[in-house]
């Protein structure tokens, strides 16, 4: 039983016209590039989280606040990508880059707080999130993952902070496999050697053997 009560439930109707795909992964792995060329293939609404307005103060957030009003900012911002999911998913598929686990993964390697933890805390929130239909946890080799850095037009810190911060990409690694093995949505798509293109074909070619 959901221990959310009105007016703390979601606002309009799912009435789905999915699915709804997320894509996961660390900073660089390929996921925004990914969501776009998704979105085109399946006439879907690419969502990033954070969607508007919260993604202009993540970098002050991240700066100035503490552990816990860190969490809360960015719970406050998966809350509304949900709403923004939801909305669109009347008209149209949805394609997310980033979504819950992304919060949790992230939050826990950047703040070196327990994963249990921090699942403590979302979890009463949980029931207010749109369940994706699949959620693909991009991985990839430090050698790509570098190279794609190199590729990159707008690195920012948190991908720099990935080989800069001693561990980060090692706790953000071991963050998103647990999370991806009790993630029933969850199917992980090894990167190396395939483009984007080959990716979405993989990506399409699940998303309807899903549907027979």
């Amino acid at each position: 039983m959901s221990p959310l009560r009105p007016p703390y439930t979601p606002g309009a109707a799912h009435r789905s016209r999915g699915p709804f795909v997320v894509l996961e992964g660390v900073s660089g792995v390929g996921k925004s590039t990914l969501a776009r060329l998704l979105a085109k293939r399946l006439d879907a609404a690419a969502i990033h989280t954070l969607a508007a307005p919260h993604t202009d103060w993540s970098g002050p957030v991240n700066q100035e606040l503490r552990p816990l009003p860190q969490l809360a900012f960015y719970l406050s911002g998966l809350l509304h990508v949900s709403d923004v999911v939801r909305q669109a998913l009347i008209e149209r598929p949805a394609v997310a880059d980033r979504y819950a686990s992304s919060v949790m993964a992230c939050h826990s390697a950047v703040n070196l707080v327990g994963m249990d933890q921090v699942k403590k805390l979302i979890a009463p929130f949980r029931p207010y999130l749109v369940a994706p239909d699949a959620t693909f946890y991009l991985v990839s080799s430090d050698g790509s993952l570098r190279q794609r850095m190199g590729a990159k037009a707008d690195v920012k810190r948190d991908d720099t902070d990935l080989f800069d911060v001693p561990g980060r990409l090692d706790r953000l690694r071991r963050n998103f496999r647990t999370i991806a093995d009790e993630d029933p949505s969850a199917i992980v798509l090894p990167t190396d050697g395939r483009g984007p293109d080959d990716l979405a074909d993989i990506i399409v070619k699940q998303l309807e053997d899903r549907r027979v």
